[in-house]
């Protein structure tokens, strides 16, 4: 292929492209919940905390959409992550300079996302 080659699976358009997004979309999912351990262990504390915060937290709507958005922003930031090593790991599974700082950065985009997390819900809970 040559540099300014648009890939031959680049060929949906409108509807079935869309339906064929959602559904890579899906398979991304379930490859993150069987294969990453991190991603079904933020899915299980976004599972009590988004319905806490819709239902339980005394607040504002604003609040509230900071609570839900800081914890699925968790399960982006992990998948992110996630495909980050997957990608370094096909590339090559010896050690490489590149290849740690990429994985370096993904758990540090994780911690940050994290940290966020933690401030938005103290914010709210006891702000």
């Amino acid at each position: 292929m040559t540099p300014h080659q648009e890939s031959p699976f680049k060929g949906k358009t409108g509807l079935r492209r869309l339906l064929n997004a959602f559904g890579y979309s899906l398979d991304g999912l379930r490859a993150a919940f069987r294969h990453e351990d991190a991603f079904r262990q933020l899915s299980l504390l976004a599972l009590l905390l988004v319905p806490l915060a819709l239902f339980v937290v005394d607040a504002t709507p604003l609040a509230r959409a900071l609570l839900v958005a800081s914890s699925i922003a968790t399960l982006i930031i992990e998948l992110l992550n996630s495909a980050i090593e997957a990608a370094v790991d096909h590339t090559s599974l010896e050690r490489h300079p590149l290849a740690k700082r990429a994985k370096d950065m993904g758990s540090a985009a994780q911690l940050l996302g994290l940290v966020n997390l933690l401030l938005v819900w103290g914010l709210v809970l006891f702000g």
